[in-house]
C-alpha cells in the first residue's frame, strides 16, 4: 500500500486533517471509481476537487501532498494514501460495511485490480488519442519541467521511479506528435485479451464476482465506460461484458459518475469524426 511517511510529505498541514479527505477531479477516471465506492459505503468525506485541466494538481502545494502530482489522493485522520487501488483497499478495511470485497474471495480482487492497475498506461494512452483533442493531450516542456521540480519526490522515502515514467509518456507525446499507432494498437490489444477473458466469467452471471456489486465492478465499469468513449467495439467483441455494463449504467450512483454527452462528448464526437475521415480512428488503426 503506497501510504506516505511524513519525509514525502512538503504540505505539512494535511498530516493535522481529521476525517476523510479527498483530492479529486470530475473526469479523472480513478477520481470517478473512488466516489463510487464512498457513495456505495455511504462514507462521509470533505471534496478538494482540482481542476487538472487548469493544471491545479500542478503546484507545489498539491505536490507537496502528493509527490506524483495525480488524483485520487487521500488524507484519513493524518494519514496520505496514493494510488486508487491502495485507497480503495484501505477505505475498506477501515469502513467494512457493505462489504464490497467478499471475504472469501480476496486473493482473486487483487488480481482483478492489478490487472486494472497495469493498464492504466494504456486507458490513458487511449483516453489522449480517441477522448480528448491533441491540445489537452500535449503538456508543453515547461510544464514538465514544473512536474519534476515540485515535491520531494521521494515515496517511502525513496526516490521515486513512477515521476520517470510519468515524465516519459508525456515526453514521448511531444516527441512524436501525440499517440502512435503502436501504442494504440498495444493498448487496444491488451484490452481485448482481458475483456475476453472477462466475457467468459460473466457467462451465467451477473457481476464479475457472482450476484452481488464488488469493488472489481466498480474499477472496471470505469474503464469500459472510458473504453466506449474512445469508441472501443465493446458490444461486438464483448456481449456478456455489455450486458454487465448496462446493468451497473442503470444505477444512478454509477451513471451519475460518468455521464455521457455534454461539452467534452460533442468535442469528443467532432474528434471521432476527423479521425474517421483521415483513416486514423481506432478502427482503422487497432481493431481486427
Amino acid at each position: 500500500m503506497v501510504m506516505l511517511l511524513e519525509v514525502d510529505i512538503h504540505t505539512k498541514e494535511v498530516l493535522e486533517w481529521q476525517g476523510v479527505h479527498l483530492f479529486h477531479f470530475q473526469r479523472s477516471s480513478c477520481s470517478q471509481k473512488l466516489r463510487i465506492f464512498l457513495r456505495l459505503k455511504d462514507i462521509k468525506w470533505h471534496s478538494h476537487h482540482l481542476n487538472l485541466a487548469r493544471k491545479e494538481h500542478l503546484t507545489p502545494h498539491y505536490m507537496g501532498i502528493n509527490p506524483r502530482g495525480l488524483v485520487p489522493t487521500l488524507v484519513h485522520d493524518g494519514k496520505v494514501i496514493i494510488e486508487s487501488n491502495d485507497i480503495l483497499k484501505y477505505l475498506e478495511d477501515q469502513f467494512p460495511e457493505p462489504a464490497l470485497i467478499p471475504d472469501d474471495k480476496a486473493n482473486q480482487v487483487r488480481a482483478m485490480l492489478q490487472a486494472e492497475d497495469d493498464l492504466h498506461l494504456d486507458i490513458r494512452a487511449l483516453t489522449m488519442r480517441f477522448v480528448f483533442p491533441s491540445f489537452i493531450s500535449k503538456r508543453p516542456e515547461a510544464e514538465l519541467k514544473k512536474y519534476e521540480s515540485f515535491g520531494t519526490g521521494t515515496v517511502g522515502g525513496d526516490i521515486d521511479p513512477h515521476r520517470a515514467i510519468e515524465l516519459k509518456f508525456w515526453r514521448d507525446i511531444l516527441e512524436y506528435g501525440g499517440v502512435t499507432d503502436g501504442q494504440t494498437k498495444a493498448a487496444y490489444d491488451a484490452f481485448k485479451k482481458q475483456l475476453d477473458e472477462f466475457d467468459r466469467l460473466l457467462v451465467g452471471q451477473a457481476y464479475l464476482l457472482g450476484g452481488k456489486v464488488s469493488l472489481v465492478d466498480i474499477a472496471w465499469y470505469i474503464y469500459c465506460r472510458r473504453l466506449i468513449d474512445a469508441s472501443y467495439p465493446l458490444n461486438r467483441f464483448h456481449p456478456n461484458i455489455a450486458r454487465w455494463f448496462k446493468l451497473l449504467d442503470t444505477d444512478p450512483i454509477f451513471h451519475a459518475e460518468v455521464p455521457s454527452g455534454g461539452l467534452l462528448g460533442g468535442v469528443t464526437s467532432v474528434l471521432h469524426f476527423v479521425q474517421k475521415l483521415r483513416g486514423s480512428d481506432l478502427q482503422n488503426v487497432a481493431v481486427e
